[in-house]
């Protein structure tokens, strides 16, 4: 069982937390996110915090608990502040535009891609820069390796679509002889 799951995970002053019918809801002054329980945990609120355990003694419930421990921290904290990603887009001619709810994409391709923008998730564009940023953690990461998967960057010219702090390992080109 996780270390982290054992103690109680103490919830911020301006967020509610219920568990009823099998469904975690966290309901704060930005959001509200639900999140259904697996049947291998449970889940209770006390005064001391978020209390999360096994229902049996069986591998896969250990391994749970952690794991729901995590996703209980991350949405108690992106319904307060959002979860953001910065993508940058590096290349000659490629371009980026908000159409509505959807991001077009012109990336050296012979036609447009475009993508819409899921619900719960908002997005700015300013110049080659995307910003992506909503409650659920998980939601704004997918996202935004869909986005950076449309064209991820090359090793040679470092061209493509990267993460603001993402490290590009460079490989040497052809040699003159």
């Amino acid at each position: 069982m996780s270390r982290l799951a054992k103690k109680p995970i103490a919830i911020p002053s301006k967020v509610t937390v219920t568990t009823d019918g099998g469904v975690f809801t966290v309901k704060g002054s930005n959001a509200t996110l639900a999140m259904p329980i697996h049947s291998a945990i449970t889940m209770d609120v006390t005064s001391e915090g978020l209390q999360i355990a096994p229902a049996n003694s069986s591998k896969l419930a250990r391994a749970l608990t952690g794991t729901f421990a995590a996703h209980a921290r991350a949405m108690m904290s992106g319904v307060e502040t959002p979860f953001k990603k910065v993508l940058i887009m590096k290349g000659v001619g490629f371009k980026v535009e908000l159409r509505g709810r959807d991001l077009v994409f012109n990336v050296g391709f012979s036609h447009q891609v475009t993508m819409p923008i899921p619900e719960g998730i908002e997005a700015k564009v300013e110049k080659l820069t995307i910003t992506i940023e909503g409650a659920d953690k998980q939601k704004v990461g997918q996202f935004a390796a869909e986005v950076r998967g449309i064209k991820p960057p090359e090793p040679y010219l470092g061209k493509g679509i990267a993460y603001d702090n993402e490290v590009i390992r460079r490989k040497q080109g052809k040699k003159a002889v």
